[in-house]
This record gives C-alpha cells, structure tokens and sequence, in this order.
C-alpha cells in the first residue's frame, strides 16, 4: 500500500553562471492520509525548494514526489498550495469571491456548484460576509483566510503551506494556527505544512520533520504525542510541549554545527 505522498531520494541543484548550488541533496520520507506533518529546519535549508518540487512547480535534479502512487510531473489536481505572502497570491482587481472561485474553473462544475464550495470554503474561515469585498479591504490575516478559503474550495488531497503565517502579527498567527488544526479535525485533509517556527512545528503537527541544514537531509522525525485537543493558553505551557520544542531546537542548533547525523522512522523523545 502507497503513502498518500511519497518524497524519495530528492535531489534539486541549481545551476547557472559558473556557480552549482545543492539546495536540496536526499530527501525521503512519506506523509499518510489524513496526517497534519510539519516541517522545520534551520533558515536557508531549502524548505520552499522542496514544497515547490513537491507541488511539481519546480523539477528535481533526481528522485521523485509520488502522489498516491503516480510520480508528480506538474502541479497536480489533487493537490493545493497556500504560500507565504499572501498578498502576491490574491489578485487584488478581483473580489474575495472571485479569488476563491478562480482554480474551481478548471474543473468540470457548473456555476452553482462553483459559487457553493466558495461559500463553504469562505464560512469555514470565518470570511462568511467577505465574499464581495477587495483583497486589499481586508487586513492581512484576512486576506492569509480567503488564500486558504481558496485551497480548500479546490477540494484537494493534500494540502501544502509554505510559512503561511510569517508575514502576520503574533495574535492573528495565534488564530490561525488554531483555525488550521480546526480545519484539518472537520475535513480531514492531508497537511503538509512548512515553517521555521519550532513552537508552531511542535503545537501544529501529529509529527515533525527536522531538516539539516543545507544541502538538505531529513535529520529527524519525531512523533508529537500531545493531546489532540490544543488550545494556545495551556498547551504552549505543558510541560511535555517544552520538551518537545525544546529537543526540537536542540536538533536545529546541531544541524547548524553540522554535528547531527541523518535519522530515518518517526520515534518519540521520551
């Protein structure tokens, strides 16, 4: 049986005006259906390489993406990526609801059933009454919502997101933090989500990856055993959850050092 995402032996170089740069050099590992994985490793690693090479905009140098099974030649239809500035991925002369609608007119629906999935999508970020406004009416966690709305109106299978909430102010990360765990409870829907932020990694994920620093290796996988339920006043506060962050940080600053070896199968920091 396939993992729903299935990253083997990834290899991306780039190359050009006498320089050769390995952002990315061995990535393996897999993400099963329904799992809520983040990934985490030190600044400059290559995270938004491989989330790029995962949703089939950039092409590896070796190895391959699988997407249930078949190898990720472009981007493909069962996946959704919501990235960083929000404010280059929303066209600000549309309106929220036309920006969420956008992608669903690739698909084979009539204009009812289109409008239907923006009002779901757009009610489940909370933007319920948004939908004839402009992007740039709305503050910048707002506008971070309708990006999501719109991955989400797309149905896909897996869901990539690339530092999402870097660009936004402590309180709002706070919420959507939670908003996304909420969404990933109700739907169900397959998470792959990117950060440099150790405390989110760890009160977000089911499971974190640690990258190496570059060129990038997967340095570790650890299995995050907190309550399902999260909530941002007590758990941030538990004293497993400072454990965890803190051996998370502890494998960062090693892969910095260049001191930590490549580890393999999800374990649990006891």
């Amino acid at each position: 049986m396939h993992a729903l995402l299935d990253v083997s032996g990834l290899q991306k170089v780039y190359e050009g005006s006498g320089r050769r740069v390995e952002a990315v050099r061995d990535l393996t590992f897999t993400v099963d259906t329904g799992e809520l994985v983040c990934l985490v490793g030190p600044s400059g690693c290559g995270k938004t390489t491989l989330l790029k090479c995962m949703g089939g905009l950039l092409t590896p140098t070796s190895g391959e993406v699988l997407l249930e099974g078949r190898k990720v030649n472009g981007p493909p239809p069962g996946m959704a990526l919501v990235f960083q500035e929000y404010g280059r991925s929303l066209f600000p002369w549309m309106r929220v609801g036309e920006n969420v609608e956008l992608p669903l007119k690739q698909k084979n629906m009539s204009r009812t059933q289109r409008r239907e999935l923006v009002r779901d999508a757009l009610e489940s970020v909370g933007l319920a009454d948004a939908a004839g406004a402009y992007p740039w009416q709305l503050s910048g966690g707002m506008q971070q919502r309708v990006a999501i709305a719109r991955a989400l109106a797309y149905e896909p299978q897996v869901l990539l997101m690339d530092e999402p909430f870097a660009a936004v102010d402590a309180q709002t990360r706070a919420d959507l933090e939670d908003l996304v765990r909420g969404l990933w409870r109700e739907r169900g829907i397959t998470i792959l989500f990117v950060t440099h932020d150790i405390d989110e990694a760890v009160y977000l994920g089911e499971r974190v990856i640690v990258l190496s620093a570059s060129p990038t290796v997967v340095q570790e996988q650890l299995k995050v055993d907190l309550p399902d339920e999260r909530d941002q006043l007590h758990t941030r506060v538990a004293p497993r959850f400072a454990e965890l962050r803190t051996h998370v940080y502890e494998q960062i600053q090693a892969a910095k050092r260049g001191e930590a070896e490549p580890g393999s199968p999800a374990r649990s920091v006891t």
